[in-house]
Protein backbone atom coordinates (compact mmCIF):
# COMPACT_ATOMS: atom_id res chain seq x y z
CA UNK A 1 0.00 0.00 0.00
CA UNK A 2 1.22 3.41 -0.93
CA UNK A 3 2.67 5.27 1.84
CA UNK A 4 0.23 8.56 1.30
CA UNK A 5 -2.71 6.12 2.43
CA UNK A 6 -1.40 5.73 5.50
CA UNK A 7 -1.14 9.77 6.40
CA UNK A 8 -3.67 12.12 7.76
CA UNK A 9 -3.06 15.78 7.49
CA UNK A 10 -4.07 17.94 10.96
CA UNK A 11 -6.48 20.35 9.86
CA UNK A 12 -5.96 23.55 11.87
CA UNK A 13 -4.07 25.09 14.77
CA UNK A 14 -0.50 25.29 15.70
CA UNK A 15 0.35 21.50 13.77
CA UNK A 16 -2.16 22.84 10.72
CA UNK A 17 -0.54 21.02 7.55
CA UNK A 18 1.76 18.38 9.56
CA UNK A 19 0.88 14.79 8.53
CA UNK A 20 1.01 12.19 10.93
CA UNK A 21 1.71 8.51 9.65
CA UNK A 22 -0.41 5.35 11.03
CA UNK A 23 0.50 1.37 10.05
CA UNK A 24 -1.41 -0.35 7.54
CA UNK A 25 -3.95 -2.33 10.36
CA UNK A 26 -7.12 -3.90 9.68
CA UNK A 27 -10.20 -2.02 11.25
CA UNK A 28 -7.45 1.05 12.03
CA UNK A 29 -9.57 3.73 9.75
CA UNK A 30 -9.19 7.63 11.04
CA UNK A 31 -11.37 9.82 10.82
CA UNK A 32 -12.19 11.61 7.35
CA UNK A 33 -11.20 15.38 7.14
CA UNK A 34 -14.48 16.61 6.83
CA UNK A 35 -15.73 14.92 10.09
CA UNK A 36 -12.75 16.06 11.49
CA UNK A 37 -13.26 19.54 10.25
CA UNK A 38 -17.34 19.74 11.51
CA UNK A 39 -17.09 17.72 14.90
CA UNK A 40 -13.94 20.15 15.70
CA UNK A 41 -16.32 23.18 14.72
CA UNK A 42 -18.94 21.85 16.81
CA UNK A 43 -16.07 21.78 20.06
CA UNK A 44 -14.21 25.24 19.33
CA UNK A 45 -15.64 26.07 23.18
CA UNK A 46 -14.44 23.01 24.54
CA UNK A 47 -11.14 21.40 22.99
CA UNK A 48 -9.29 24.99 24.22
CA UNK A 49 -7.64 24.89 27.22
CA UNK A 50 -9.47 21.57 28.17
CA UNK A 51 -8.30 18.00 28.99
CA UNK A 52 -9.01 14.89 26.47
CA UNK A 53 -9.64 11.34 26.14
CA UNK A 54 -8.89 9.88 22.73
CA UNK A 55 -10.39 5.90 23.71
CA UNK A 56 -10.15 3.83 20.33
CA UNK A 57 -6.90 6.09 19.28
CA UNK A 58 -6.02 4.41 15.97
CA UNK A 59 -3.85 6.75 14.03
CA UNK A 60 -4.56 9.58 16.93
CA UNK A 61 -5.88 11.72 14.27
CA UNK A 62 -8.56 12.97 17.19
CA UNK A 63 -6.06 13.64 19.87
CA UNK A 64 -3.44 15.03 17.42
CA UNK A 65 -6.09 17.38 15.81
CA UNK A 66 -7.48 18.29 19.91
CA UNK A 67 -3.31 19.29 20.49
CA UNK A 68 -3.29 21.06 17.78
CA UNK A 69 -6.22 23.35 18.69
CA UNK A 70 -4.96 24.35 22.27
CA UNK A 71 -5.97 21.02 24.15
CA UNK A 72 -4.44 20.90 27.55
CA UNK A 73 -3.54 17.34 27.66
CA UNK A 74 -4.93 14.29 25.67
CA UNK A 75 -4.48 10.68 26.78
CA UNK A 76 -4.31 8.27 24.02
CA UNK A 77 -5.50 4.87 24.55
CA UNK A 78 -4.58 2.21 21.90
CA UNK A 79 -4.72 -1.32 22.21
CA UNK A 80 -2.89 -2.00 19.19
CA UNK A 81 0.87 -2.08 19.92
CA UNK A 82 1.67 -1.35 16.41
CA UNK A 83 -0.35 1.49 16.47
CA UNK A 84 0.43 3.43 20.11
CA UNK A 85 3.97 3.31 18.81
CA UNK A 86 3.35 5.08 15.75
CA UNK A 87 1.44 7.76 18.16
CA UNK A 88 4.11 7.89 20.08
CA UNK A 89 6.59 8.38 17.54
CA UNK A 90 4.52 10.95 16.19
CA UNK A 91 4.15 12.73 19.19
CA UNK A 92 7.93 12.82 19.41
CA UNK A 93 8.62 14.17 15.98
CA UNK A 94 5.76 17.10 16.79
CA UNK A 95 7.57 17.42 20.06
CA UNK A 96 4.43 17.24 22.29
CA UNK A 97 4.89 16.68 26.01
CA UNK A 98 1.26 16.90 27.37
CA UNK A 99 0.09 13.84 25.94
CA UNK A 100 0.42 10.42 26.98
CA UNK A 101 -0.33 6.94 25.11
CA UNK A 102 -1.83 3.99 27.15
CA UNK A 103 -1.35 0.48 25.31
CA UNK A 104 -4.20 -1.08 26.58
CA UNK A 105 -7.52 -1.68 25.60
CA UNK A 106 -10.45 1.23 26.44
CA UNK A 107 -12.23 -1.17 28.47
CA UNK A 108 -9.01 -1.73 30.64
CA UNK A 109 -8.58 2.23 31.05
CA UNK A 110 -11.74 2.93 31.71
CA UNK A 111 -11.91 -0.06 34.60
CA UNK A 112 -7.98 1.58 35.87
CA UNK A 113 -9.25 5.01 36.35
CA UNK A 114 -12.83 4.20 38.17
CA UNK A 115 -11.42 5.27 41.53
CA UNK A 116 -9.02 7.92 40.36
CA UNK A 117 -9.66 11.84 40.21
CA UNK A 118 -9.31 12.25 36.43
CA UNK A 119 -11.95 14.28 34.62
CA UNK A 120 -12.16 15.00 30.88
CA UNK A 121 -13.72 18.16 29.18
CA UNK A 122 -13.51 15.74 25.67
CA UNK A 123 -13.91 12.33 25.03
CA UNK A 124 -13.78 11.10 21.29
CA UNK A 125 -15.60 7.31 21.26
CA UNK A 126 -14.79 5.65 18.25
CA UNK A 127 -14.41 1.95 18.61
CA UNK A 128 -13.64 -0.51 15.42
CA UNK A 129 -17.11 -0.43 13.56
CA UNK A 130 -16.38 -4.27 13.24
CA UNK A 131 -17.39 -4.00 16.89
CA UNK A 132 -20.88 -4.15 18.22
CA UNK A 133 -20.45 -2.62 21.52
CA UNK A 134 -21.03 0.68 21.72
CA UNK A 135 -23.32 0.46 24.15
CA UNK A 136 -21.30 -0.98 26.20
CA UNK A 137 -18.71 1.58 25.96
CA UNK A 138 -20.83 4.52 27.22
CA UNK A 139 -22.16 2.78 29.58
CA UNK A 140 -18.31 2.26 31.13
CA UNK A 141 -17.40 5.86 30.01
CA UNK A 142 -20.39 6.93 32.60
CA UNK A 143 -19.32 4.87 35.60
CA UNK A 144 -15.83 5.46 35.14
CA UNK A 145 -16.08 8.93 37.12
CA UNK A 146 -14.22 10.84 34.37
CA UNK A 147 -16.70 12.84 33.24
CA UNK A 148 -17.34 16.12 34.22
CA UNK A 149 -20.78 18.11 34.30
CA UNK A 150 -20.98 19.58 30.69
CA UNK A 151 -18.34 17.09 28.96
CA UNK A 152 -18.59 16.69 25.09
CA UNK A 153 -18.29 13.04 24.05
CA UNK A 154 -17.72 12.29 20.12
CA UNK A 155 -19.19 9.15 19.27
CA UNK A 156 -19.07 7.32 15.71
CA UNK A 157 -20.77 4.48 14.09
CA UNK A 158 -21.35 2.97 10.72
CA UNK A 159 -25.11 3.11 11.63
CA UNK A 160 -27.31 5.09 13.32
CA UNK A 161 -27.40 5.13 17.18
CA UNK A 162 -29.91 3.20 19.07
CA UNK A 163 -30.90 5.36 22.02
CA UNK A 164 -31.15 2.85 24.28
CA UNK A 165 -27.01 2.58 24.14
CA UNK A 166 -27.02 6.50 25.17
CA UNK A 167 -27.04 6.77 28.86
CA UNK A 168 -29.87 9.20 30.63
CA UNK A 169 -27.86 12.00 31.68
CA UNK A 170 -26.65 12.28 28.39
CA UNK A 171 -27.65 15.09 25.99
CA UNK A 172 -27.78 14.86 22.45
CA UNK A 173 -26.09 18.13 21.13
CA UNK A 174 -25.69 17.44 17.77
CA UNK A 175 -25.69 14.67 14.69
CA UNK A 176 -24.71 14.34 11.04
CA UNK A 177 -23.84 11.79 8.43
CA UNK A 178 -21.41 11.77 6.45
CA UNK A 179 -21.48 8.65 3.72
CA UNK A 180 -22.18 5.50 5.55
CA UNK A 181 -20.51 6.99 8.86
CA UNK A 182 -23.04 8.94 11.85
CA UNK A 183 -21.35 11.40 14.30
CA UNK A 184 -22.85 12.70 17.26
CA UNK A 185 -21.88 15.05 19.88
CA UNK A 186 -23.20 14.86 23.14
CA UNK A 187 -22.88 16.39 26.68
CA UNK A 188 -23.07 14.96 30.32
CA UNK A 189 -25.00 16.30 32.90
CA UNK A 190 -23.72 14.73 35.93
CA UNK A 191 -24.40 17.48 38.77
Amino acid sequence: MPAHRNTVRIIAGKFRSRKINFPNLPDLRPTTDRIRETLFNWLQDSVPNGSCLDLFAGSGALGFEALSRGATSVIFVERNLQAAKSIERNLTLLNIENAYCYKTSAEQYLKNIQDTEMKFEVIFLDPPFSEDGLNVYCKLLEECGCLNNESKIYLESPGQLKLESIPDSWNELKSKRAGEVYFYLFESQNN
